[in-house]
């Protein structure tokens, strides 16, 4: 994961283009803090590393001082004007066509008391999103439009002086299995407050018994559980390489299904919501999925994460108000 974190002063830069030169300079996995504003950019981020270096952060708040010569101002310039583009590209993804829940589904609130207790009382937040390529962000056409930056700017958006990190875990190829391996280092390790966990599309694609990807996912659930955080479940995308595998999909998402209502453990049933956007939204397929038939397009990540983002707020809404939410309940439905 990569986040932005405050910078060491440089001679007399001007407040506005600190405030770009951090949102374009990668740091740690360490929380980053801000006096008024917090970034928040997942591992993909990592290729903004060839726009222009800014000096190492070494804490505290961002310093207002002026370029020390033209140079310096003219690299200002660029990193402002760089930024203006990105929040213009990310303003203009739902222009023509808005993300909207499904049609005709229950609306019903989740809950993830973990994330949101914190978040209301202002305590830091740890989000790992993990998962294979299309947590990595495959199909994306700047590391901007992965979901789990796109998720961790909506955060930003909402909660501006809030303490959060978004970490992304997702590694193209892999699936439970592989996962599993990884989940005490990657994961467990950044003692998060939230998992996502996207898998067993590659199972299907690689005809996989869903029974046995289930079976490594229950066991990787109850590690997570018992670290306290809270986990939501994502299953595999509606998508024409998924598609063709129509039986084999089937089982997984209802087992993927079975294992969240048995643990109590979100779910976001993406195939249910990406095949909604095509049958009832008559959104075309090439809108939300990329030309290889499997990967989503950067609609698709953007919508996927705003509806994670709508139910995190509504959650964190809920326990503002008071209201009572069981610990051991996260049922999350995006609908």
């Amino acid at each position: 994961m990569s986040c932005h974190r405050p910078f060491c002063r440089m001679a007399t830069l001007t407040l506005p283009a600190a405030a770009a030169l951090m949102l374009l300079t990668p740091s740690l996995v360490t929380p980053a803090r801000a006096q008024g504003a917090q970034a928040i950019l997942s591992d993909s981020a990592r290729s903004e590393a060839a726009k222009p270096p800014a000096p190492p952060a070494t804490g505290g708040a961002v310093a207002a001082v002026e370029p020390a010569n033209p140079q310096q101002k003219g690299l200002a310039a660029k990193a402002i004007d760089r930024v203006k583009e990105v929040a213009k590209s990310a303003g203009d993804i739902f222009s023509r066509v808005p993300c909207m829940p499904p049609k005709g589904a229950a609306k019903k609130m989740g809950s993830l008391p973990r994330v949101a207790s914190k978040l209301a009382t202002g305590q830091p937040v740890v989000i790992v999103a993990f998962g294979s390529s299309s947590t990595q962000g495959h199909g994306s056409t700047s590391p901007e439009f992965t979901y789990p930056n796109r998720l961790a700017a909506q955060l930003r958006r909402q909660y501006p002086t809030a303490d959060i990190t978004v970490v992304n875990r997702g590694k193209g190829g892999e699936d439970a299995p592989e996962m599993m391996n990884r989940l005490q280092t990657e994961v467990l390790d950044l003692q998060p407050d939230l998992v996502i966990w996207q898998v067993g599309t590659n199972a299907v694609l690689r005809n996989l018994d869903p029974a046995e990807t289930v079976r490594l996912v229950e066991q990787g659930v109850a590690r997570i559980q018992a670290v306290g955080a809270d986990l939501v479940l994502v299953d595999p995308q509606y998508s024409p390489a998924v598609n063709a595998r129509a039986e084999s999909a089937g089982k997984m998402v209802n087992l993927l299904g079975k294992v969240a209502e048995l643990r109590h453990v979100g779910i976001f049933p993406r195939f249910e919501v990406m095949r909604d956007w095509h049958q009832k939204q008559a959104i075309p397929m090439e809108n939300f999925v990329i030309a290889d038939g499997l990967h989503m397009s950067d609609w698709g990540y953007a919508c996927f994460a705003q509806l994670l983002g709508d139910d995190i707020i509504r959650s964190v809404g809920q326990i503002k108000l008071g209201v009572s939410v069981p610990s051991d309940v996260r049922a999350y439905r995006p609908m």
